[in-house]
């Protein structure tokens, strides 16, 4: 017999280890494919480069901006969503 606790800890430990893999994705990569592309769309950041970009960016995650938290909280809601709709979607088959 398994003990329920132990189960719990497994999920606990496995979710907290996607937000935190997606959490670094969302402060690492994610504002270096948003430099990159809208330096290519809309031309040169109007500060002094990737590193004035990221500075902003930083800035107004640690003063509590709630578009920039969103931003780099995207990937882990993007990926709630999908299992969501996985969830929804086996549910509705059963039916």
């Amino acid at each position: 017999m398994s003990n329920p606790q132990s189960g719990l800890r497994r999920i606990v430990t496995r979710e907290s280890a996607l937000l935190a893999t997606l959490l670094f994705f969302g402060l690492t990569i994610l504002p270096i494919a948003i430099w990159f592309v809208g330096n290519a769309v809309f031309g040169a950041y109007g500060g002094a480069g990737y590193m004035d970009f990221f500075g902003t960016l930083s800035g107004k995650i640690r003063s509590g901006d709630l578009v920039a938290w969103f931003l780099i909280l995207s990937p882990y809601l993007v990926w709630q969503t999908v299992r969501l709709m996985a969830f929804g979607w086996r549910a509705v088959g059963k039916l």
